[in-house]
């Protein structure tokens, strides 16, 4: 991949394809005017990071949320490639390739940066790094499951919960999702395979059954429909049930409105930018205090060379391979649940490694609250640690 240099670049630039190779970067014009117009107003601010701050804020104030999001989605286009073909190698798959995989992820976006804190993390990067490989490894173990189903083996696994998302998903009126999820529910209730085994390959119902389905549907509504009627619904069911967990990406080329007359990304709304900027610079200058860091870093470390060998063996098959428990255990010659224990132990160990440090070192009383916080942060620490993203 052909690195981007300046930050005109790097948030306004996106990966294109080729086949199923990194071809080329293409500019988004209105991005790239954007980021130009930014950087003419203020020229001395050219630290990537400082950037990856400011349009951060700017994403947390709704008017700018859109603008902002393709900025940082351009920025995180590395992060997302590079995640993408690390997790997808671990898949004995060629069905889904990188570009299947790097769409997965990079369609987290809004999620990733919900769930981002700057004074927790350490860079946007490594945390969106975590948050694409789990969305990747997540949607293909789905979607191997989708893609081996029938259309009637999909309905009869799929939650009822997964059944709304997916009819929410599509658009469709609340009327129409209730009387979708009726159907649904009469067709799971009364279509019930003979072998378990088999769930995954029903075939369609006979007759018998339609007839059933549509008297128990019709015993419950006020409309009135026929089999034909709920086959079609179901099917609809079925196809909105595989699009949501498959979803296919939005195009960043929105214009502000229907007619044409604006684009979204040319305007930057009249945000105090001074006071933004001091907020980022002072926000920034304090994260480059990284005596504690390098401190933290040194009490886990320790943590994890006195735990056993096979423990850590696990970690680093878990965190540097992306080998899952089964896979795991598997080549160690233990129990899933042995693998899961352990890791889990491992977590505890870290944690309080880290809590006693807190309350030892900076005076820190730790509540809950701030264990939570630990938690994800001592989550993020063993994915760096175990160089789950490539420089």
């Amino acid at each position: 991949m052909q690195p981007r240099h300046s930050s005109i670049e790097i948030f306004s630039t996106f990966v294109q394809f080729d086949g199923d190779r990194f071809g080329h970067w293409a500019t988004d014009s209105r991005l790239r005017r954007s980021i130009q117009s930014c950087l003419q107003q203020t020229p001395k601010e050219t630290n990537e990071h400082f950037w990856v701050l400011y349009w951060y804020k700017f994403w947390q104030v709704t008017e700018t949320k859109f603008l902002a999001k393709q900025h940082l989605t351009a920025y995180l286009q590395e992060a997302c490639y590079w995640t993408s073909q690390k997790t997808a190698a671990n898949f004995v798959s060629t069905q889904y390739k990188l570009s299947d995989c790097f769409q997965i992820a990079i369609a987290q976006v809004d999620k990733l940066l919900q769930g981002f804190n700057p004074e927790h993390s350490s860079t946007l990067k490594n945390y969106a790094s975590i948050v694409f490989a789990s969305a990747i490894r997540e949607t293909l173990r789905q979607l191997r499951e989708v893609d081996i189903c029938t259309d009637w083996g999909l309905l009869r696994k799929t939650s009822q919960k997964r059944v709304f998302e997916s009819l929410q998903n599509a658009g469709l009126s609340s009327e129409t999702i209730n009387a979708y999820i009726l159907a649904w529910q009469c067709f799971k209730t009364l279509y019930v395979p003979m072998k378990a085994a088999k769930s995954r390959q029903l075939s369609r119902p006979d007759a018998e059954i339609w007839q059933a389905i549509a008297q128990a549907y019709n015993s419950q509504s006020s409309q009135k429909v026929n089999p034909q009627t709920l086959e079609k619904w179901l099917l609809s069911v079925a196809k909105a049930v595989r699009k949501y967990l498959y979803p296919q990406p939005d195009s960043l080329n929105i214009s502000k409105g229907g007619d044409g007359s604006g684009e979204l990304l040319d305007n930057l709304p009249g945000t105090d930018r001074e006071s933004l900027i001091h907020e980022i610079v002072a926000q920034e200058e304090a994260q480059t205090r990284t005596s504690q860091q390098v401190e933290i870093n040194q009490v886990l470390a320790d943590a994890i060379a006195q735990l056993e060998p096979q423990v850590q063996q696990i970690l680093q098959l878990y965190y540097s391979q992306q080998l899952n428990q089964d896979a795991i255990a598997k080549q160690l010659e233990i129990k899933q649940y042995t693998v899961s224990r352990r890791l889990t132990k491992t977590k505890e160990i870290l944690l309080r490694s880290l809590a006693n440090w807190s309350q030892d070192i900076l005076h820190i009383s730790v509540t809950t609250d701030l264990l939570t916080s630990m938690s994800a942060v001592i989550e993020e620490w063993l994915h760096n640690y175990y160089n789950v993203f490539p420089e």
